[in-house]
């Protein structure tokens, strides 16, 4: 047995100590290197977030449709901040006014008559008259449509030329007259070729469809010199 001194042994226990407390020590760093930040991944935009702060909403910073710092968004929502104009009375919109009801006499409110023959010079000068048969106050302004007729409806000869005046506009309430006079020269003094109608369709201003009236003036000219048949404008009453 080999004798060693105290104060060996005591040195080289001091010596493995401090071994061990170097090898503890450098273990001890290697641990607190690995907690001191976030590891970064590598491919990743920035370091883990650190798990003990709450998750964000993605959504948690997207403006409200009704954000007043957005205005443009608030438009597009149709929301109550932002009503569509109707175009109803309740609304800002335009509206539309309705168009005035027409004053005008139609066809059929109308009857149509010929008056009696008042004769000069050799002229013969019937009144046509149309008389407001409806329940409202309509007008008459201008000249009528004539056109002497057979018992089949054909015309006799042709249309009546307008006699030069001013049109009137004739306000005529229920019940009430218009004439117009219907002119031309006696056939047995003009010479014209004759026939004899058996209706005169007349046709109130600014309508289509004519009215029958019956014809008991005897023959008029449908050709020939002087055949010629006249019409004035419109004027109030059954005729002068």
């Amino acid at each position: 047995m080999v004798y060693t001194p105290r104060s060996a042994r005591h040195g080289a226990l001091l010596v493995g100590t401090v071994a061990v407390l170097g090898l503890l020590s450098a273990c001890g760093d290697g641990s607190g290197a690995h907690s001191a930040g976030p590891a970064t991944v590598s491919g990743t935009a920035a370091p883990a977030r650190d798990t003990t702060e709450p998750p964000v909403s993605p959504t948690a910073t997207a403006p409200s449709p009704t954000d007043p710092a957005h205005p443009a968004k608030t438009a597009k929502t149709g929301s109550a901040s932002a009503p569509r104009t109707t175009g109803t009375a309740g609304g800002s919109g335009a509206t539309t006014t309705p168009a005035a009801a027409s004053t005008r006499c139609h066809t059929a409110e109308l009857r149509a008559t010929v008056g009696r023959n008042d004769p000069g010079a050799g002229q013969e000068n019937f009144p046509v008259v149309l008389t407001n048969t409806s329940a409202r106050t309509c007008t008459l302004r201008g000249y009528p449509g004539a056109a002497f007729a057979d018992t089949a409806g054909t015309q006799l000869g042709p249309d009546p030329r307008r006699e030069p005046g001013t049109p009137v506009t004739v306000t005529l309430k229920p019940g009430h007259s218009a004439w117009a006079g219907l002119t031309f020269s006696n056939p047995e003094i003009s010479g014209a070729k004759t026939a004899t109608p058996a209706a005169l369709l007349v046709t109130p201003p600014d309508e289509r469809a004519p009215l029958k009236a019956a014809w008991r003036g005897g023959p008029v000219p449908v050709a020939g010199n002087s055949s010629s048949v006249r019409l004035t404008v419109l004027a109030p009453g059954t005729g002068p």
